[in-house]
């Protein structure tokens, strides 16, 4: 918000400077952004009047004026097309000094001369453009100093409000502000109740109370709009960042800016039988007053007469019923909205505007009559006008309630580590507006109708510490034990996890939780992503149920960037609908792409494939001990191809199977539709398991030899490694220690339904040697158990 200095001190009158104030103020919690000038610096420029105006002798469109300062004649060759006689203006004389280093001399322009220069509001640096000469009131003293005549010696100053503040958005709120912060009276304007002049009434219906607790409405006739706003009134507009229009709806922005209540005058005509604020109907079409023709939705609340929509509340009036030069009659509306009721509906139409501003941060409930008044006193000084009675329609059951807060001395001095007297506590919140009542261990005080941000104790802490001064508060050094954390040995750190992988050569993402829509749907298609409300963009319009969607944007985005190697995974919650609510799920994933090894000149440069990804699994699943917990099934997930991916399945304490997660290439459909260049391999796996580790137990090694033995099995084609492997474990005894697969062969001599499988197995006791009759029993129970369970054969 802007505001003019001159204006606020007009309000209150603290003995500070424009840096002290800006200071204060900044303090306080309302930042200042930036001072400026109301004007540039210039001398020498009086109030002028033009006596004469004459055509140049050889110029079209140059004037020969004669001006005078109140005591001399002179003459001065003007181009503006706006000089008439009887005009007021400013008037630079010889020897004025103007923005920008610019000196006025005596000059001669088409053989004519000049004695000075005759201004407009962008040569005097107040403006950035102006179309003719600054047009001055028909009182301005002739021969006074321009600066001091229009108060030029003024700042304008720019405070960043936080948005439970809203009622700082006003010279009446600020002005309440710094003086508290200087203990200084704040003194506005008598604002007296405007008696009738006539008795005419505006019927008024609120059909939606809750969203419109209270409306007035009042009938002003006889108004001349073609009026001049008064100079004054315009540049306390101007200071404020707002242009003008006409004297009605400047005296609506003046009193918003002023009182911080926003207004809006209907021309009376055009309105048939009466108001009524109600929701809108689906579908309705309303014409704002910037031409644009808006759908209306059910959601929002608007001022209507009994045929039509006349205005969205609190945002915009329509174009039909905006006062025009043909207007005559008004009804001035003054009301109070809620902040729901208003909160998010001008942005959902690419709207924002002043009015809005402030009704979704709050506006005072019980302000509505006194701008009511003060806009009708200023309307009909400017415009003349007979008023009406004023109508209100309230609703005390859905008007907001003050609220009353328990304050604890106790609380004051733990939270701010500084003992402050009663009086100062009592001093300080008595003038912020606050009603208190002494109780047995503080006080119960009751927050103003336009503090909409009180609400808790907390709240009534931070303004004793606003205005205490944040700078005066005590440093105390705060005392708490701080213990170790606890560092299970059974469960890794998320340091660890990451660590590993890095050592691996990925490297970590970070990516959004909100996802686009389509991308979501092509990497996990059977689940229904939860949609968000409010979207920072149709990009970002759904939750993720996966951590695949932005990994493979990732890595899409390097490979469009000649990064032909790509390893990244992240850490971080999936967000999956279920029949219990929304679960957040911890989750890791990764993917790579490229080839299996950076680039060098001892290395081919093979493509990374299923198994080195999942080999990189495998190495972060032994980091837990437990990687013979882990086995990997076939197939598993729409978004994968059929014939490269896996369900990972992890061992319970019961000896139960359960999916863990999931790993394989991206289905070549879904990699042709998201337009990515190269084949990737994703992994996706739930945190919280591969955390899990087993707690490490010392076990002796075994002096006694190993004792090996190679097997080629022949097994059918759709017999899984795994399932062998499983088969060996259980019947090769408790002292086989190593197993692993070293060959698969099919071709010449194997049936072409079957595959070879070499695996060797190694035994050791840990007391003794084994002889070669226990492993060759141990080598027959393993034959036996894989023929009968899967038809394994030795083979020849």
């Amino acid at each position: 918000m802007k505001f003019s200095e001159q204006w606020l001190r007009e309000w209150v009158q603290p003995a500070v400077s424009t840096d002290e104030l800006s200071a204060q103020v900044t303090m306080a919690g309302l930042e200042v952004d930036g001072i400026e000038t109301v004007a540039g610096q210039f001398s020498g420029v009086v109030v002028g009047q033009v006596v004469t105006r004459e055509q140049h002798p050889d110029a079209d469109k140059l004037s020969v004026c004669q001006v005078t300062d109140g005591t001399e004649t002179f003459q001065v060759v003007c181009g503006a097309a706006n000089v008439r006689a009887g005009l007021k203006i400013p008037f630079a004389k010889i020897g004025a000094e103007l923005p920008g280093d610019f000196k006025i001399k005596k000059a001669k322009l088409r053989g004519v001369e000049s004695f000075g220069m005759l201004c407009a509001e962008a040569e005097l640096g107040m403006a950035e453009s102006s179309d003719g000469l600054m047009e001055l009131a028909d009182d301005a003293p002739v021969g006074m100093d321009f600066r001091a005549y229009m108060g030029l010696d003024d700042s304008i100053i720019e405070v960043d409000l936080t948005p439970n503040r809203g009622d700082c958005l006003s010279i009446a709120g600020l002005a309440r502000e710094v003086g508290v912060l200087n203990k200084a009276p704040v003194q506005g304007p008598a604002i007296e109740p405007v008696a009738p002049a006539i008795d005419d009434k505006v019927s008024i219906e609120v059909l939606a109370s809750a969203a419109c607790p209270r409306y007035l409405g009042r009938i002003v006739k006889g108004v001349n709009v073609k009026a001049s706003t008064p100079l004054w009134m315009v540049e306390k507009l101007r200071r404020s960042g707002i242009r003008t229009i006409d004297p009605v709806v400047d005296v609506t922005n003046y009193v918003l800016i002023e009182l911080g209540q926003p207004m809006h005058a209907f021309d009376l005509a055009q309105i048939e039988g009466g108001i009524r604020v109600r929701m809108a109907e689906e579908g309705e079409k309303l014409t704002l007053l910037d031409g644009q023709e808006v759908t209306l939705k059910a959601d929002t609340l608007v001022i209507a007469d009994h045929a039509k929509p006349l205005a969205m509340a609190g945002i915009m009036g329509g174009e039909h019923s905006g006062v025009g030069e043909t207007t005559q009659d008004l009804l001035l509306e003054a009301a109070f909205f809620g902040q729901l009721a208003i909160a998010g509906r001008a942005r959902s139409y690419g709207l924002h505007t002043d009015s809005s501003h402030r009704f979704e941060r709050g506006v005072d409930y019980n302000l509505a009559r006194t701008a009511m008044e003060r806009a009708t006193a200023l309307l009909v000084e400017l415009c003349g006008g007979q008023p009406g009675p004023v109508v209100e329609v309230s609703s005390a059951a859905d008007l907001p309630k003050a609220a009353s807060i328990h304050l604890r001395k106790a609380r004051i001095e733990q939270v701010l580590s500084l003992v402050m007297a009663d009086s100062e506590v009592e001093d300080i919140l008595t003038r912020l507006g606050m009603s208190l009542t002494a109780v047995a261990d503080g006080w119960q005080v009751t927050a103003p109708s336009y503090r909409f941000d009180m609400a808790i104790e907390s709240d009534l802490i931070e303004e004793l510490a606003r205005i205490y001064g944040y700078n005066r508060l005590p440093v105390r050094t705060p005392k708490a034990a701080t213990p170790l954390r606890k560092a299970p040995e059974n469960r890794l750190s998320i340091q660890d996890v990451r660590r590993q992988l890095i050592a691996r050569g990925y490297q970590e993402a970070i990516t959004y939780s909100f996802v686009e829509p389509s991308l979501q749907k092509a990497l996990d298609p059977e689940v229904t992503p939860l949609p968000l409300m409010n979207p920072i963009s149709a990009d970002m319009s759904v939750m993720r149920t996966n951590l695949w969607a932005g990994l493979v944007q990732a890595a899409d985005y390097n490979l469009k960037r000649q990064q032909s190697r790509v390893r990244l995974f992240e850490t971080g919650l999936r967000f999956v609908p279920g029949a219990d609510g929304l679960q957040q799920i911890p989750t890791l994933a990764f993917v790579a792409t490229g080839t299996r090894l950076p680039q060098a000149w001892s290395d081919a440069e093979t493509a990374v494939d299923f198994f080195d990804v999942k080999g990189d699994l495998e190495s972060l699943l032994a980091r837990g001990g437990e990687a013979d917990a882990y086995r990997f099934v076939s197939g598993g997930h729409p978004a994968l191809h059929p014939g490269q991916s896996a369900t990972i399945e992890k061992r319970d304490a019961d000896g139960n199977w359960r999916s863990v997660g999931l790993i394989g290439a991206l289905h070549p459909v879904v990699q042709k539709q998201l337009g990515v260049r190269q084949a990737l391999f994703l992994v996706q796996i739930d945190l919280a398991v591969v955390r899990e580790t087993r707690v490490p137990k010392f076990r002796e090694l075994s002096k006694f030899p190993e004792m090996r033995r190679d097997l080629a099995l022949v097994v059918a084609q759709d017999v899984q490694v795994e399932q062998v492997l499983e088969g060996i474990r259980a019947a090769a005894g408790e002292y086989l220690t190593k197993l692993n697969l070293f060959d698969v062969y099919v071709g010449k001599g194997i049936d072409p339904d079957r595959k070879s499988l070499a695996l060797g197995l190694t035994w050791q006791h840990p007391s003794r040697t084994l002889t070669d009759e226990e492993v060759n029993d141990s080598v027959s129970s393993v034959l036996a158990s894989l023929g009968g369970k899967l038809g394994a054969t030795l083979r020849g």
